[in-house]
């Protein structure tokens, strides 16, 4: 909101600028600040014509000494050529070296043999006006050495202030006006509104009809017969100027007049140009087209609101009027419109067609819904005063749906005391609020009744009456007081910390974190080849999604990241070791946090590393086949979060190739997979190379034992090392055999390893050698041969027990 200082007087006496602007900053208003737009005369200063004499060598010119009432100056000599300087005037002052309003920098210089150490200055050598005949004659009373801008005004000063969303009333000279009076007291002067009335009824000549009740709830028309259409006032110009908004022609400079001193918007219709004498509040017809006062032919939706007549559309309500009925030089009846709409409906329109408007920016932010009238009324005097004509007798009106409004809180005061941290009493917060417009009524001990004055749209719960108590009582007066509470130390949650450790663990393993939209093709879905039964088949559908082509949400992070794989392959990116940990969202669950009916989002990983098709000058050839390789991860990532993890070849996802893939298993549940993908999947995302992945349900693993981390010293005794290769069946799981030798070795077996396994020559049909390694070791002493014969010959009998073992 911009106005002009002397207009704003007109309402209210001001206080100095400087407390202005800290009191409105401070109550709760932005970028409050009062700027002046005429010339910059700080450096011009009051002086006293000591003397004055002719100059001795020219007829017109005057030789005077100046006096700026320094103590320990002497009076400074100046030749003036200006015929009425004379001994004793008060004037405006610009010493050698000042710089002048049209940028000139004054020197000493000689004149006619007389030397001249500045000028004393006319109105027109400082941009104050055209008079140029003589010198600027100051007050006697002007203290002298004052900066001139300190005397006399030296231009408009307008205010600027930043109107929150919620303060439609502030956006007003009038509701300035108010908010000055509650800051520093005083009283509101209200311009006349009643204008003098002539002629038949306005309801005789227009009949108003509201046929969107909701969205408009009252309509007010006043009707002006008879007006000349032309330039406005000076005085009209000046403040249409001082706020921003270019004058136009008298009649359209009044409704803008009215509009920034009540903060009513008004609109001014020919009526000779409204067809049927009728005018209509509706919505548009789909596809109805109109052409809007800045010359731009818009066509309408349903959802806009217009004002038409019984043929057209003529105004999009509250944003902008029509050029069809716009008012021009050879008007001479005008119909005054003044209306209350519904903020939500404007601000639509207003974002829908990107006009932001005056009228706009202050129907958004709601209006007085009691000053429809008033402000319709002061246009009507207004327009009939600078433009002639007479005003009709009354209004037409229609009345809509009552608008939603609050008209009476209660509100607790020691609550507000609470809140706030003050010991106010209840005469004290009812004075504060009674400057505010808020009428107040005991209603109990601690409880008051305040009743709303319509302007005052914002308020509705009596926590917005304790701000205003707190905003007009004064921020800064407010005590500070330490808040005081115990601490108590918070545990993350373990999901958290298990979703942490495993992006440290996956990035010490070489992996990079990658994130990737949620959202889903249905095509990726079914290149996985998921059962039928598999519940991340039937994912969540999207009614607006970001992108046609994905309108699924994700059930799996597996899509996402294989096309990951394949973006970083066609830019022959060489390494690819990529994973991503991130909500899933499934559909078939029994509701998620968020409430019954809504999908589950458990917390999924996947991984995927894929081959490189070539290795530096310097890089060792890779011999590990991707599964193994993947697999050593996911082991060593379960291993530092705490798990156990077994990988058996059953419970395979048909995505994974069934010779180089095996499931998760953590305390004897299916927690995730690791292998090499199926050749025909890696086909449908367009692979061109080997790629293993890993997914893994983070969730899964919150509900399942974790085994502490333990650490021991390094045993300073020798170890002794301990080969057996053992024949057993072919499709016996060499992990079984091994977790079963370490289990029957005994407290010395501290590692135990496969490292070799063989079929072929030597080997019966139907058999395989595992070979394994043993390392025995005790922390206290030496061992014994005789000890580690006696555990491996134990570990060789359970061999043979248990799995029909043979010693090669």
């Amino acid at each position: 909101m911009r106005a002009s200082l002397e207009w704003l007087a007109e309402f209210i006496d001001l206080p100095a600028a400087a407390d202005l602007v800290e009191r409105l900053t401070l109550s709760g208003f932005e970028d409050v600040e009062i700027a002046t737009t005429g010339p910059d005369l700080a450096e011009i200063r009051v002086g006293r014509v000591r003397e004055c004499a002719p100059h001795p060598n020219a007829d017109r010119l005057s030789v005077c000494k100046v006096d700026l009432g320094d103590d320990d100056g002497e009076p400074i000599e100046v030749v003036c050529g200006a015929p009425n300087v004379a001994a004793g005037q008060k004037i405006a002052f610009a010493a050698a070296g000042t710089r002048l309003p049209d940028g000139t920098v004054l020197k000493r210089a000689k004149i006619r043999g007389v030397v001249s150490n500045g000028m004393i200055c006319s109105a027109r050598e400082l941009e104050l006006g055209d008079d140029q005949e003589g010198i600027l004659v100051l007050d006697p009373d002007a203290p002298l050495g004052t900066p001139l801008p300190e005397v006399i005004s030296t231009g408009d000063r307008e205010l600027e202030v930043g109107v929150t969303p919620n303060r439609g009333d502030a956006a007003s000279l009038i509701g300035l006006a108010r908010e000055i009076r509650a800051l520093f007291g005083g009283e509101l002067r209200m311009p006349e509104t009643d204008p003098p009335e002539t002629g038949p009824a306005a309801a005789e000549a227009i009949r108003v009809e509201i046929e969107a009740p909701d969205d408009c709830h009252r309509y007010v028309a006043r009707i002006v017969r008879g007006v000349r259409v032309g330039p406005s006032p000076d005085w009209v110009v000046a403040k249409l100027t001082a706020s921003g908004i270019r004058a136009i022609n008298n009649v359209v400079d009044v409704s803008n007049l009215v509009l920034l001193e009540f903060g009513q918007p008004l609109h001014a219709f020919d009526l000779a140009k409204l067809r049927g004498g009728i005018v209509k509040v509706r919505r548009a017809a789909a596809g109805e087209k109109l052409a809007t006062l800045d010359g731009e032919a818009r066509e309408l939706c349903a959802e806009d609101l217009v004002i038409a007549d019984a043929e057209r559309a003529i105004a999009l309500a509250g944003v902008m009027g029509g050029a069809n009925t716009e008012v021009g030089d050879a008007t001479s009846d005008v119909l005054i419109e003044s209306a209350h709409f519904q903020p939500g409906r404007i601000r639509l329109a207003a974002k829908r067609y990107g006009l932001k408007t005056e009228a706009s920016y202050r129907f958004e932010r709601g209006v007085d819904r009691l000053g429809i009238q008033r402000a319709a009324d002061r246009a009507a005097r207004l327009i009939a005063e600078v433009a002639g004509g007479e005003v009709a007798a009354g209004s037409a009106v229609a009345e809509g749906a009552a608008p939603s409004v609050t008209e009476e809180i209660r509100f607790p005061t020691d609550r507000a005391n609470k809140l706030l941290g003050t010991a106010l009493s209840k005469q004290e917060m009812a004075a504060l609020l009674e400057r505010v417009g808020v009428r107040c009524a005991p209603a109990s001990a601690d409880e008051l009744v305040c009743a709303i004055p319509s302007h005052r749209t914002d308020l509705h719960l009596h926590q917005d009456l304790t701000e205003e108590v707190a905003r007009i009582h004064g921020y800064e007066r407010i005590p500070i007081t330490e808040p005081m509470g115990i601490l108590r130390g918070v545990e993350r949650p373990r999901l958290w910390q298990l979703a942490e450790r495993s992006r440290d663990a996956l990035v010490a393993a070489g992996l990079i974190e990658c994130q990737t939209l949620p959202f889903l093709n249905a095509e990726w879905l079914e290149a996985l080849q998921l059962d039928a039964d598999d519940p991340r088949g039937r994912a969540v559908r999207l009614v607006n999604p970001i992108r046609e082509e994905e309108p699924l949400l994700r059930t799996t992070l597996l899509p996402s990241i294989l096309r990951l794989v394949q973006q970083n392959r066609s830019r022959q990116l060489g390494r690819i070791e990529i994973f991503e940990l991130a909500r899933l969202f499934l559909a078939d669950g029994a509701g998620s946090r968020w409430g019954a009916g809504l999908p589950e989002e458990p917390l999924g990983l996947v991984a995927a590393i894929a081959e490189r098709e070539g290795r530096g000058l310097w890089e060792a050839p890779i011999s590990v086949p991707l599964f193994f390789h993947l697999k050593g991860i996911a082991k060593k990532l379960l291993n530092q979060l705490g798990y156990v993890a077994w990988f058996p070849s059953a419970s395979l996802p048909p995505y994974l190739h069934p010779g180089a893939a095996a499931a998760i298993e953590v305390g004897g549940a299916v927690v995730g997979s690791v292998g090499e993908l199926h050749p025909d999947v890696a086909s449908a995302f367009g692979l061109d190379v080997g790629c293993a992945v890993m997914e893994l349900d983070v969730e899964a693993l919150v509900a399942l034992p974790r085994q502490e981390t333990c650490f021991h010293e390094v045993s300073r005794q020798p170890s002794v090392r301990r080969d057996l290769a053992v024949v057993v069946d072919l499709d016996q799981p060499a992990g079984e055999v091994l977790e079963a030798i370490r289990k029957t070795g005994g407290k010395d077996l501290i590692s135990t390893e496969l490292f070799d396994r063989y079929a072929g020559e030597g080997i019966a049909e139907g058999r395989t050698s595992l070979a394994f390694r043993l390392v025995f070791q005790r922390f206290d002493r030496t061992l014994k041969d005789e000890e580690v014969t006696k555990a491996t010959d134990r570990i060789v009998k359970m061999l043979a027990h248990r799995f029909k073992g043979e010693l090669r």
